[in-house]
């Protein structure tokens, strides 16, 4: 899916023929459908976006088409194909493209459209969807893949237009910035110019909740606290006036994305006056337009009293101080100072907001809502699988395979599964019921907001079990990571602290980064990985930032690993380097995360490294990556192992012994024996391009060209360094 950062293009294109989508689950919404062999071929994953390149250039989202689409085919709904300049049959170029989200979107429309629908429908109708200028878009929800909108813009699309918004196709007139774009959650989406609307249509009050509090999964205690605080404040002052205590009541809620830290407010605040203010609709405007528009809020919720709700402030009040940042705080410290108004503001990023916001006149209270568990997360899906036909599902499974999912993601998998489901549904022609394969299906394509801001280890299905020989570093893995989230009850009984880190250490190529792949795979967690060198900036302070960036990462989407590839290049020891010192304040940024004051909870730290004598003996320390593992080269029965896993898509002939060539690789690494496999494949390819099987002649001819990489001295010097240990 496009993510608010830019999205990596590559020169990669391929020329199709353009079909037209007749489906009408795809219908206007933003979507063409490519050959699984296509989207490889292109170095993207499903609902990545593609630019489409015909007598005009546009983008959309890529999604993998029906079994029976020619490779060579594209579909395409009329709307795009339009965009693009194309007509069915003819040629396109499609390939990937660097995709921004959109800080504003304006569009032009009907007369009609425009008076009836208010930019916050607007903006829900659209989201997910990519567009440049001069395309034209549909109101119909995206819906298709994670990140997209909800079944409440189709309800309010209908409401404020009628029958007809189905068919009312809108103009792009302008994007911020000035690139193919998606529109996001916070992305400013108005008609005409973006500030004409932001003082009348980001003001209003809200309507009943769709829940109510007894129905909140996992945040009961949070919501408990902020109706008594709200009784105090608004319906009992007498109490605290008379204890000699302020009055006032200004409350930051902080969780992560898609926590549900609105539907909490507007749950506990059913029956009170709450008046909402979009914050990245109001900060994404001018100064003058922004400080109009929490002026006119301030004045609403004072005439009438009740709860000031201002979301996502942070794009309202960022921590880089603003001229206007005075101004909006004086008039919020206005609406406090109110007899019968509270203040609640919510934010998913509360280290990027105006520290004053949180001075004692203002938000002098702060509630966190925390990921859901996995019990938390059985609850939520029952709750949203409630009015759905169903057929014998195991919701443990599936809630113990979501680990950093929130409710929004759950929502996410849940339509996705439901897509599934219905698309069978129409194929069969019986009456949709969502299975438990519908569910699993949908998790290999739902990615969680916590993990959407950057790339991940590939987990897939190997496990541990899979994993030939490594005895010692498998169990090592298995005391460090595991047995503190299957075990904790054990850890507490002994009174003990689960291990911080493990440095994984050997030659290249012997398995380190298939271990980390086969840990997160038995464990169910999610892995933030990143090479040493890519957290190096030349600027002050960037690299810092980046090394807490992803630690916050790593603890939203808990349980949860930071592999740091190559840390001898991110944390080499310190007073060596010529580089202005910026090594050594990334060295200082890690030991702080890993050993400060803000505790890694679910959070294990994985390092590997073929130099571990250039790490900081600071890392080293217990507490810190305490636990070093020796991943030694393979022998013989690991050389075997290896050989086996590697070969169970080839089709080996009856003459090959795996062990027998096993034994004649001394000096391989395990990516040498999985190269030699591939190398093996292709020289049967190249004696018969008809070639059913892989022979022994094969694999002696590979042996020919796929040598040994590993370097006896420094498998000795790293044998030396693991006997020092």
């Amino acid at each position: 899916m496009t993510q608010p950062g830019a999205q990596s293009g590559t020169t990669r294109q391929l020329k199709l023929t353009a079909r037209l989508n007749t489906s009408a689950v795809d219908s206007r919404r933003g979507v063409v459908r490519l050959h699984p062999n296509a989207i490889a071929a292109l170095g993207i994953r499903e609902w990545d976006a593609v630019s489409l390149t015909g007598s005009r250039t546009t983008a959309a989202v890529a999604g993998v088409a029906e079994g029976d689409v020619p490779v060579g085919t594209v579909l395409l709904d009329d709307v795009t194909l339009s965009n693009a300049g194309l007509r069915e049959s003819s040629e396109v170029l499609v390939g990937p493209v660097t995709v921004y989200g959109a800080r504003s979107v304006t569009l032009s429309g009907s007369s009609q459209t425009t008076k009836s629908i208010p930019p916050a429908t607007l903006r829900q109708a659209l989201l997910g969807k990519v567009m440049t200028v001069g395309d034209a878009v549909s109101l119909l929800p995206r819906d298709l893949g994670p990140g997209t909108s909800t079944s409440a813009a189709s309800s309010a699309l209908a409401a404020a237009v009628g029958i007809s918004w189905t068919s009312e196709l809108l103009t792009v007139t302008g994007v911020d910035p000035k690139s193919p774009v998606s529109v996001q959650p916070n992305s400013l989406v108005t008609w005409g110019s973006a500030g004409q609307s932001v003082a009348t249509t980001s003001v209003g009050d809200l309507a009943s909740p769709e829940i109510q509090v007894e129905e909140l999964k996992g945040t009961q205690p949070q919501a408990a606290k902020l109706t008594e605080w709200l009784k105090l404040a608004l319906d009992e002052p007498h109490l605290l006036k008379a204890l000699g205590a302020e009055t006032f009541l200004g409350v930051l809620v902080s969780g992560p994305a898609g926590v549900g830290k609105e539907t909490l407010v507007r749950a506990v605040c059913d029956g009170r006056r709450v008046v909402r203010l979009d914050g990245p609709e109001a900060g994404a405007v001018a100064a003058n337009d922004r400080l109009r528009a929490v002026a006119s809020a301030v004045k609403t919720v004072r005439d009438g009293g009740g709860v000031l709700l201002i979301t996502d402030i942070d794009a309202l009040l960022p921590a880089a101080a603003q001229p206007v940042s005075a101004l909006i705080l004086t008039q919020l410290r206005t609406a406090v100072d109110t007899e019968g108004v509270a203040l609640i503001a919510t934010s998913a990023r509360p280290d990027q907001v105006d520290a004053r916001l949180r001075s004692p006149e203002l938000c002098d209270r702060e509630l966190g809502l925390p990921l859901p568990d996995a019990t938390t997360r059985k609850s939520l899906l029952e709750a949203l699988l409630k009015p759905v036909p169903t057929e014998d599902l195991d919701l443990d499974e599936i809630a113990n395979r979501t680990p950093g999912f929130v409710v929004a993601d759950l929502a996410a998998l849940m339509r996705e599964a439901a897509l599934r489901a219905a698309s069978r549904a129409s194929a069969d022609g019986q009456p949709p019921t969502l299975t438990q394969d519908d569910l699993l299906g949908a998790l290999t394509v739902i990615r969680p907001l916590s993990r959407s801001a950057g790339e991940e280890v590939s987990v897939g299905s190997v496990t541990l079990d899979d994993v030939g020989d490594m005895a010692a570093a498998k169990q090592a893995l298995t005391e460090t990571v595991l047995w503190p989230l299957q075990h904790p009850d054990t850890f507490d009984r002994l009174g003990i602290e689960p291990p911080r880190g493990v440095l994984l250490y050997g030659p290249p190529g012997c398995g380190k980064t298939y271990l980390v792949r086969a840990l997160a795979s038995t464990g169910q967690l999610s892995v933030h990985a990143v090479k040493g060198s890519e957290l190096m900036d030349k600027w002050v302070g960037s690299s810092e930032k980046a090394v807490r960036e992803l630690f916050r990462r790593a603890r939203d989407s808990a349980p949860a690993l930071v592999f740091l590839d190559e840390i001898d290049a991110l944390a080499p020891r310190r007073g060596q380097s010529f580089d202005s010192g910026v090594t050594d304040r990334v060295v200082a940024a890690l030991l702080t995360e890993l050993d400060g004051i803000d505790p890694l909870r679910d959070v294990v730290v994985l390092g590997a490294t073929n130099r571990p004598d250039l790490v900081d003996s600071a890392l080293l320390r217990p507490g810190r990556l305490e636990r070093l593992v020796f991943v030694e080269p393979p022998d013989t029965a690991a050389r075997s192992a290896i050989l086996r896993t590697a070969g169970k898509s080839i089709p080996l002939g009856s003459d090959v012994d795996l062990d027998a060539v096993a034994a004649g690789l001394e000096g391989y690494s395990a990516a040498d024996c999985v190269a030699l496999l591939r190398e093996a494949a292709l020289t049967a390819m190249r004696r018969t391009i008809d070639a059913a099987t892989v022979t022994a002649a094969d694999l002696a001819a590979a042996c020919e060209t796929i040598g040994p990489s590993l370097n006896p001295a420094q498998v000795a010097s790293l044998r030396a360094f693991a006997e020092g240990r």
